[in-house]
């Protein structure tokens, strides 16, 4: 599998994550600098070889419109990890509402969460600690980097110093 290349902006947030063929045009054209490098990986050609880039980083900041996760079922369950945030399980997975909409709750990243079909049925139209459930962790709005330091934690550990001080914000 080809590894992916993230591209900063001069101000070291994150902008695009983006194919090593098109980060080597784009240092190639001199339009980026080489942050950090995939350790035993090169790009060759017939007569050169290169550092096959890891992160790269803008050479003038870009003004880039704030772009935020979109709120949807896949994100949801990503934020979560896939588990239900009352008992744990990670089968038959809905989607609650911790506020009930009933009871003015808004469909927004504060309010929900991924549940079980056991634990969303057993909460119903009642407010967790009602229904005698406690969210093993409160619901908060992704950012950008958060998903992608997920990523790299998978697939490019080279990308998570430059996302740390990204996710807490």
């Amino acid at each position: 599998m080809e590894k992916r290349v993230l591209v900063l902006n001069l101000d070291h947030s994150p902008v695009a994550v983006v194919t090593v063929q098109k980060a080597i045009v784009l240092l190639h054209l001199d339009k980026v600098s080489c942050l950090s490098a995939y350790e035993f990986l090169e790009v060759r050609t017939v007569s050169k070889s290169f550092d096959y880039p890891a992160v790269i980083c803008l050479n003038n900041y870009k003004s880039i419109p704030y772009r935020g996760v979109l709120l949807n079922r896949n994100n949801l369950f990503r934020r979560d990890k896939g588990e239900c945030q009352y008992c744990g399980s990670k089968k038959q997975l809905t989607i609650d509402h911790v506020i009930p909409r009933s009871k003015g709750g808004k469909s927004n990243w504060t309010n929900l969460v991924t549940a079980c079909h056991r634990c969303n049925v057993v909460k119903g139209d009642k407010s967790p600690e009602q229904a005698g459930l406690r969210l093993a962790n409160l619901p908060f709005k992704p950012s950008l980097a958060y998903f992608l330091a997920e990523y790299a934690e998978r697939q490019a550990s080279e990308w998570l110093p430059f996302l740390e001080s990204k996710i807490a914000q």
